[in-house]
């Protein structure tokens, strides 16, 4: 899960970057494949720590 975690940060980090047109050419093509997620890229980021927390849930001893 810990996984899923940081994979979906980096797409965070990813969505954030092509919403403010940092990417270059690549923004565009980001952007018509996850065009709200460029606008709000923090759902992205909410769902990677919700993502975290239940890695760290589950894996309690």
């Amino acid at each position: 899960m810990y996984f899923a975690a940081v994979a979906l940060t980096i797409l965070s980090g990813v969505l954030y970057a092509a919403g403010k047109h940092e990417l270059g050419s690549l923004s565009s093509d980001v952007c018509r494949y996850g065009g709200m997620l460029c606008d709000s890229p923090h759902y992205v980021l909410v769902v990677a720590i919700l993502a975290a927390v239940w890695g760290k849930f589950v894996s309690m001893r």
